[in-house]
């Protein structure tokens, strides 16, 4: 099954949705879907997950409000593909489901969907269950950064699911902010101040700056800007 589902790939243009406040989002960049195996085993391990972890005993994504933007560090989509496919334990605490994102941008821009937006993926901690995970493949914020390709699907990404959504500028976030999102919640106290090295702070002011440029121009509203809050670890 696994096999089958590596091996099939389908070109979509996301059909536009209505997003928060009834505002027809931006026209969808096109996005490739390349699903992982998410049956009911995974989706009951997120369910799991999300009840020790938040308090919320349930696998789906309900009005993300973070978009949380990571890099692979790995050199191609297809080990990334194999990784999160692999749904494998974390080797900390041993849990399940392993770790997901619901998009990956390829260095030469193609956008590919893995999962569903209606359903949690464990990219964050903290924030998987209000977050939208994009990975980037690449090993640093800079070469991304300098990929213009890479980039500009990426920025286009964000800014369709600001509006999708109405994801606030100051919510599209770097993964190492995470723990500064004032949604970021953890009961697992060892975790309440883990997070990783991928787009810093200052990369992340660049890639909202032209994020917000972008938006302007698309008609997307922009909301707060950066908010932070001190984490409570």
């Amino acid at each position: 099954m696994r096999a089958l589902l590596a091996s099939v790939v389908l070109v979509l243009v996301l059909v536009p949705a209505t997003g928060a406040g009834g505002a027809a989002p931006s026209i969808a960049p096109r996005i490739v879907a390349k699903p992982i195996p998410f049956g009911a085993a995974r989706r009951a391990e997120m369910a799991a997950y999300a009840k020790r972890h938040y308090g919320l005993a349930t696998w789906r994504l309900v009005h993300p409000r973070v978009l949380v933007e990571h890099f692979t560090a790995t050199p191609s989509f297809s080990s990334v593909w194999n990784t999160f496919a692999g749904d494998h334990a974390d080797p900390e605490l041993h849990e399940l489901p392993g770790d997901c994102a619901h998009f990956v941008i390829d260095t030469d821009g193609t956008i590919y969907q893995l999962v569903p937006l209606s359903v949690m993926c464990r990219h964050t901690v903290g924030l998987n269950y209000t977050a939208i995970g994009v990975e980037m493949v690449g090993t640093s914020d800079a070469q991304i950064l300098h990929n213009p390709r890479q980039l500009a699907a990426s920025l286009h990404l964000a800014a369709w699911l600001m509006k999708r959504y109405g994801i606030q500028l100051g919510d599209v976030i770097g993964h190492n902010e995470s723990v500064t999102s004032p949604y970021h919640r953890e009961r697992y106290a060892a975790w309440r101040c883990q997070t990783h090295g991928d787009w810093s702070r200052a990369d992340m002011d660049v890639f909202r700056g032209k994020l917000s440029a972008l938006a302007v121009s698309e008609g997307v509203a922009l909301g707060r800007r950066v908010h932070r809050v001190s984490p409570s670890c």
